[in-house]
């Protein structure tokens, strides 16, 4: 549904975007996660034609975007980071606004409006004026006018930017309900954002594509060793001095101590199954377990690793020491 081919975009002597290439298909939540600046917006740009790219090609539904804008207009819904809306009108007379320039009249217009309204829970804001709305409201009524088309393909630039804990949840629930039988691409600088709601992730940094594919994917491509974690109950020199004759440890690193437990993070080679180790010494030893689990580098270390390998490198010596 969406395919970029080396899309490159200069902003006179600044490169946002450098050779980008990614693909959406039907039905998929791709989330486009990088850090401020990265290119995300950009890119969510060329997407929906309001920017020509340097060099590169763009199609979304099978449309280039430079050759039929307004045919990859019609089939895309998008909200923008900064909300298209006019703060004097009443959310009903926004809609219908939107949605007759959108083409909907008489049958098509009142079906639209009642789903979008009843979707994006704005019935009770009905006849209020936006300016009145809270930010939640407004930012629901915002993605009620990318959807009063029934688009096919929604864009959506950091959906939840400056909302409360409460109002981020509301949105992404939302967003996972709507993009039942679409095609959904959204960007986000935030972490969360993207393990809550996206299919696949495709992480953008200083204009490059740095890394593509699930989290379990993109976790197995970012991970430099295997690491596990085990509480066990004795004498902390003793056990520490097994675990590290473990084979295949490279580091083992003391967490803390409580009641008599012990805990140990161990760091060893890829593929060395650490917890499988630790579960036969602790057999043998027939020491007491009150935990032990293998531990995936979490979202926010796979994208670290991904986009500041050095910083990540560093992060990892500091934590390991």
């Amino acid at each position: 549904m969406i395919k970029t081919q080396n899309l490159t975009m200069h902003y006179g002597p600044v490169r946002a975007l450098d050779r980008v290439s990614f693909e959406v298909k039907q039905g998929e939540i791709v989330g486009l996660l990088g850090p401020n600046g990265a290119g995300k917006s950009t890119t969510m740009k060329i997407l929906t034609t309001y920017l020509h790219p340097t060099s590169g090609t763009a199609t979304v539904g099978g449309m280039d975007v430079l050759e039929n804008p307004l045919g990859v207009r019609k089939i895309i819904g998008y909200l923008p980071e900064v909300l298209p809306l006019y703060m004097d009108m009443e959310v009903r007379s926004y809609l219908n606004f939107v949605a007759r320039s959108r083409g909907l009249s008489g049958t098509k217009l009142r079906e639209r409006t009642d789903v979008v309204l009843e979707e994006c829970g704005l019935r009770p804001m009905y006849r209020r004026v936006i300016r009145e709305l809270s930010k939640g409201f407004r930012q629901r009524t915002a993605l009620a006018q990318a959807l009063i088309h029934d688009p096919e393909i929604i864009i959506l630039d950091e959906p939840t930017s400056g909302l409360d804990p409460h109002q981020i949840i509301e949105i992404r629930q939302l967003i996972r309900q709507l993009a039942a039988g679409k095609t959904v691409i959204l960007s986000t600088h935030i972490l969360q954002e993207v393990e809550a709601t996206a299919d696949r992730i495709v992480i953008i940094n200083r204009g490059r594509i740095v890394g593509d594919g699930t989290i379990q994917e993109l976790r197995t491509r970012a991970k430099k060793h295997e690491r596990a974690e085990v509480s066990v109950k004795g004498e902390r020199n003793e056990i520490e001095r097994l675990l590290s004759g473990l084979e295949g440890t490279r580091r083992v690193e003391f967490l803390g101590e409580d009641d008599g437990f012990v805990t140990f993070r161990l760091l060893g080679k890829l593929g060395s199954e650490q917890w499988r180790e630790i579960g036969k010494l602790a057999k043998l030893k027939s020491w007491e377990l009150r935990e032990l689990t293998e531990r995936p580098l979490s979202l926010e270390e796979t994208f670290l690793s991904l986009t500041e390998p050095e910083a990540a490198a560093k992060s990892s010596e500091k934590g390991e020491a």
